[in-house]
């Protein structure tokens, strides 16, 4: 992916396990506190029983095997350490073999509000309770198989549906919207952002969310919502590549959002 990032990953020991300091785990325990208070009524029902399937611990960054116990009796998937910056080639066959990778380290003070780079709270508390629902958890194994044979420019505008699905997805039920990606739910600004009224909410479309332009620097000018996980079974494999080489002659829609200042 041609990053290089300020942070390292710790290597975990023969048991699998990381040495995680008294100061990380109280970012950790922060982090956790504050967001989950800011979730409870605005995160989807599938998420929240997520969570309660890994009990994950509040005070302290919880090792990988735990979660791991939970997710492979629940839907076959296992959370993967890497390092921090991993190229697309990993990422797509670690989600194709129902991996999910994960960078063990977790950010500074510094960086405490926002992030670029997925630590292992975005990945672990944004993302992992969703892998224990078996329509979002087959889905993300199928786009990691699509991704695995697809090519850089495919791959390219694979990102796109990954980025506004499990980064970024709402999900709209009973005329209310419910926030699941993982991208979401691990920030705090974003958390109230995507449900104010400042940006704009559509139905997904596959076609249009894969030619949709998107910032990792800001907040996000358009969310795509679905209102069914079961949706994600409708979306084939054949489905998929198809509307990405549609969208590969069509090109993207112009952006949402101002140019990024040098």
């Amino acid at each position: 992916m041609g990053k290089v990032s300020k942070y390292e990953s710790k290597y975990p020991d023969q048991n699998g396990n990381v040495d995680w300091s008294k100061k990380e785990n109280k970012i950790w325990q922060d982090l956790f506190t504050q967001q989950r208070k800011k979730i409870h009524n605005k995160a989807c029902y599938e998420y929240l029983e997520g969570m309660k399937l890994l009990n994950l611990p509040t005070n302290r960054v919880p090792q990988l095997n735990e979660i791991n116990k939970v997710l492979i009796k629940e839907t076959g998937w296992q959370v993967e350490d890497v390092p921090c910056l991993i190229d697309f080639d990993r990422f797509f066959e670690l989600l194709a073999n129902r991996q999910f990778p994960c960078a063990t380290f977790i950010r500074t003070r510094q960086d405490f509000l926002y992030l670029q780079e997925p630590d292992i709270f975005h990945e672990v508390f944004g993302h992992c309770p969703l892998l224990t629902n078996k329509h979002f958890a087959d889905f993300t194994a199928r786009y990691g198989k699509i991704g695995l044979n697809a090519t850089h420019k495919e791959r390219v505008m694979l990102a796109r549906l990954y980025w506004f699905t499990v980064e970024f997805g709402l999900i709209k039920r009973n005329n209310e919207m419910k926030i699941y990606g993982g991208g979401i739910l691990s920030s705090i600004g974003e958390t109230d952002w995507c449900l104010s009224s400042e940006p704009e909410r559509k139905p997904l479309n596959l076609l249009e969310t894969l030619r949709t332009p998107y910032r990792i620097d800001i907040m996000q000018p358009i969310y795509y919502f679905i209102e069914n996980f079961a949706e994600f079974e409708d979306l084939t494999e054949s489905e998929i590549l198809s509307a990405v080489h549609e969208a590969m002659d069509l090109g993207l829609f112009t952006p949402k959002y101002p140019p990024k200042s040098a």
